[in-house]
């Protein structure tokens, strides 16, 4: 791709555009940076693109016919349906994504993760499992650094594991990792999809240029994923914690193997995994599959998924005190997540839930929380919506908080040796904090201050 001498408007001042623009310019590019917020909230930003050339727009939507770009990098959090975006599919100018921009300038393959929910661990175990063979792997996309940033220090030799969003997705083009993973495929970003097969669809453009050379990696447990097999012209190998199959990766006997058509091949058992739960069986699995079909030895697979650890904010040890344990897991923005996290503990639980709703109803999580949860305490926009569902399904042991300090301080208040306070909101944390690192963190530093009452 060459972009010397190209106009190029960058929307959205975040890590990814602000990567996408030096790169852009270093490359002899014309670069134009916009972002809606005002111009005394960019300070930070102008002082770190000084003396760069790269022009600058704050406070307002850019004019599409007075720019006239010769295409646009679009950060994920921008809506595709803004003025500008929707003027530029009638103007017929490419519009793209930083993982799409990072794929053009990359000579590397790429092992891509998608999915509601399990995104951030596979992708991080992935990345893991080639690290601890000295695999030199760069593992970023909707976590860690901008890809865009790291492409050129790297050589077809070496790897990039990407965990992938559906709103990067939705502005590729020519997009096409070596292994492509989905997840699973539960309601989420629907205020923003507009509906559940507007939202696979786009799910599906991970492996929508990948030929018979390709694999693509999918559970055969979650339908909405397993019937994406007959659109893949790819080679499709299922996972599945439910069925023994033909081929792909299962239990047989107490033990997760693979199997691709030579016989089952021992990976390890599943209590051998250090990360627990049934969804991160899953992430394991889909681990495993792409591991193996990269070349890894059974032994290298079993040896990482036995010491891997998990990641920041989903279901993150924190500390226990009195007898109390509490986990983060901040990284659960939607029912399906939160189900997830209740469902991976047998102790009694007292959960914290709530922030801004993503679309949605919260009937399933509902009838999770009266079958497991022994108290509920409700933080944030959505906490009448939670209140509602789960009031519906005659579960009331309630207890509503002003802010996350109050929320910790009740559950410290109610919980008991042998509980385990649980965060896991169920939503998005916009309306409370910058993103679910942030809730996190301050999840963790008012647990531990617990320790000094």
């Amino acid at each position: 791709m060459d972009v010397k001498s190209k106009k190029v408007l960058v929307m959205g001042a975040a890590r990814s555009g602000i990567a996408a623009s030096k790169f852009l310019k270093a490359h002899g590019a014309h670069v134009i940076l916009t972002d809606i917020k005002p111009a005394e909230k960019m300070a930070d930003v102008e002082k770190e693109l000084a003396g760069s050339g790269i022009e600058t727009l704050w406070g307002q939507q850019p004019e599409l016919k007075e720019i006239n770009p010769d295409f646009i990098v679009v950060s994920p959090g921008i809506p595709l349906n803004i003025p500008p975006l929707s003027l530029a599919v009638k103007l017929q100018i490419p519009v793209i994504s930083e993982l799409e921009l990072a794929y053009k300038f990359s000579k590397t393959p790429f092992i891509a993760v998608t999915g509601t929910n399990g995104k951030t661990t596979t992708t991080s175990l992935v990345g893991q499992l080639f690290q601890d063979v000295g695999r030199k792997v760069v593992v970023g996309g909707n976590i860690g650094l901008p890809l865009i940033s790291q492409v050129e220090n790297l050589t077809p030799q070496n790897l990039i594991v990407a965990e992938v969003s559906s709103f990067q997705l939705e502005s590729t083009i020519d997009f096409k990792p070596r292994v492509a993973i989905i997840l699973n495929i539960t309601p989420d970003h629907l205020d923003r999809h507009g509906s559940m097969e507007a939202y696979r669809s786009i799910k599906a453009k991970i492996f929508a240029n990948q030929t018979e050379e390709d694999f693509l990696v999918l559970n055969y447990d979650d339908p909405l994923v397993k019937e994406l097999a007959f659109r893949a012209k790819s080679h499709v190998i299922f996972f599945s914690r439910k069925n023994k199959l033909e081929e792909g990766v299962y239990l047989d006997g107490g033990n997760l193997v693979i199997n691709i058509g030579e016989g089952p091949v021992h990976i390890s058992r599943p209590e051998e995994i250090s990360i627990k739960g049934g969804h991160n069986l899953e992430n394991a699995m889909a681990a495993v599959a792409a591991g193996y079909m990269m070349g890894l030895e059974p032994e290298e697979i079993r040896k990482t998924l036995i010491s891997f650890p998990g990641v920041a904010h989903r279901l993150e040890f924190v500390a226990e005190i009195n007898g109390v344990k509490y986990i983060n897991d901040s990284k659960g923005t939607n029912s399906d997540a939160s189900i997830k996290a209740i469902e991976a503990f047998q102790e009694p639980l007292i959960l914290i839930a709530g922030g801004r709703n993503k679309g949605s109803d919260f009937v399933d999580l509902a009838q999770k929380i009266k079958e497991r949860v022994s108290k509920l305490i409700l933080v944030g926009e959505a906490k009448d919506e939670i209140k509602s569902a789960v009031l519906k399904n005659g579960f009331s042991d309630i207890y509503e908080a002003g802010d996350f300090q109050e929320a910790v301080n009740i559950a410290s208040s109610l919980a008991r040796a042998g509980d385990i306070v649980l965060l896991s909101p169920a939503c998005a944390s916009f309306d409370m904090f910058n993103n679910y690192e942030e809730r996190g963190d301050a999840f963790k530093e008012l647990v531990l201050s617990l320790r000094g009452r």
